[in-house]
């Protein structure tokens, strides 16, 4: 057996183990670990016995819930998340959208997994409950990240200029795996800064193969998503006003570090096809997908509702000619902004910017408390998820990824952040009797 498959099967029932006894958070962790070692389509899978891993956890997660359901439930309530019942209602009309959908069968089946990613999105809430389960959560994310950079480094480029073939279970193609990898650089950034040494220097092994892969891979948009998400969280860690005492020098460290590491990694190749988009009326550029992105408003003149999962490809001949498609006769709008807007139209689309503006209210009211308790490592670490979050955004933003897995597991994890440093810390305060002030009598005999 190899000692790829000898560790996975180490960690898949030691985190079964530790559900049972210790902790729900480890059936999470272990379906974040599975969703990216992907046991099925790699080399050592058969050398495996052939279950449906990712099938067993998310049982296990339900299993952890069902058991302490009401201990988790006064720590992590769902009704205190306002941007749950957003979701809630982006899911609803993903099943109002088959009344509409263009193509019926492929709409149900996406909005089938979407119902599940729902499902491990809620569950996981309540399971990730305590500052130790998020940083746990956290890391399961960082170190299936570096795996797939390590994955992309064995395999090297293999079609043309970017490596393909290592996909996750809803990202196949190359541009979905890099986007995965983006929101890791903020992460990274955070635990580099407040981790002892041998946390940096893991944050450094971890951050040389992810940047290797993302290289590797070649995504204009996951480079774009690196470059601000990153770019944001490094520019407050300089000039913020709530940062500590030595943390502009570290940072600068940081940048010089990482600076220096990605020049290093990076070749000829890489730039030639990072050069593209500066030139915004090449085809070759992302940005020249802005074409795709102005078609949407198009279709929705026709079908105001939306067309539902792959209605714009469908339609993609009828609105673009052969040229603008480049040729593809079901083009795909490249976007999950306008993804949304095409598949559930303008009222599904605004439930989901419903949500993220709920998200970003509930976290600088999380960020707010934490200046105020003077906890400034906290309220850069929410920052850190924030970052993250948005670095998604922006690389999404060139590919289809509007139910992508890693998505909403940043929704999440920005969620669970403000629940632990915010909504718990306040329900805990009510808790505590308000202290009253002894009276004490004065020389004079009056009570003062």
């Amino acid at each position: 057996m190899s000692k790829f498959a000898l560790l996975f099967i180490m960690v898949f029932f030691g985190c079964v183990i530790a559900t049972l006894a210790y902790s729900g958070t480890a059936a999470f962790i272990l379906y974040q670990l599975v969703y990216f070692l992907n046991p099925d389509t790699r080399w050592w899978s058969a050398e495996i016995p052939g279950i449906p891993y990712s099938f067993i956890a998310a049982v296990l997660m339900l299993m952890a819930l069902g058991i302490k359901y009401g201990d988790y439930s006064k720590i992590s309530p769902w009704k205190a998340q306002p941007v749950f019942k957003w979701l809630i209602g982006l899911l609803v009309m993903y099943y109002l959208a088959k009344i509409w959908a263009l193509n019926g069968a492929v709409h149900d089946r996406f909005t089938f997994d979407f119902t599940k990613l729902m499902i491990i999105v809620f569950v996981a809430y309540k399971l990730v409950n305590s500052e130790r389960a998020l940083d746990a959560s956290i890391w399961a994310y960082l170190i299936g990240a570096t795996y797939i950079g390590y994955v992309a480094t064995i395999t090297g480029r293999n079609s043309r200029d970017r490596v393909e073939g290592i996909g996750l279970v809803d990202s196949p193609d190359a541009n979905g795996v890099a986007s995965a990898l983006v929101p890791a650089g903020a992460l990274l950034m955070y635990y580099a800064w407040m981790g002892n040494w041998k946390v940096k220097f893991l944050c450094v092994g971890c951050g040389a193969l992810i940047a290797n892969g993302l290289v590797l891979i070649n995504s204009r948009g996951a480079f774009l998503g690196v470059v601000v998400g990153a770019g944001i969280y490094l520019l407050h860690m300089i000039f913020s006003r709530h940062r500590k005492k030595g943390q502009r020098a570290m940072a600068i460290m940081i940048a010089v570090a990482g600076i220096s590491g990605g020049l290093y990694v990076t070749d000829d190749v890489f730039w030639d096809r990072m050069q593209t988009l500066e030139n915004l009326e090449s085809k070759e550029s992302g940005a020249g997908r802005v074409t795709f992105w102005l078609t949407t408003f198009d279709m929705l003149k026709d079908y105001p509702m939306g067309m539902g999962v792959q209605g714009y490809n469908q339609l993609a001949s009828f609105y673009m000619d052969d040229e603008t498609r480049g040729g593809v006769e079901n083009r795909s709008v490249h976007s999950l902004w306008f993804q949304g807007l095409g598949e559930v139209g303008p009222v599904g689309f605004g439930l989901f910017v419903m949500a993220l503006l709920a998200l970003r209210r509930m976290s600088r009211k999380a960020k707010g408390l934490a200046l105020d308790r003077g906890e400034s490592t906290t309220y850069f670490k929410l920052l850190a998820l924030e970052c993250a979050l948005i670095s998604y955004l922006v690389a999404g933003s060139f590919i289809n990824q509007f139910r992508a897995e890693i998505l909403y597991w940043m929704i999440l994890l920005v969620a669970v952040g403000t629940n632990v440093y915010y909504l718990q810390r306040v329900e805990k305060a009510k808790l505590v009797p308000a202290v009253k002030r002894p009276k004490i009598k004065s020389l004079g005999g009056a009570e003062a």
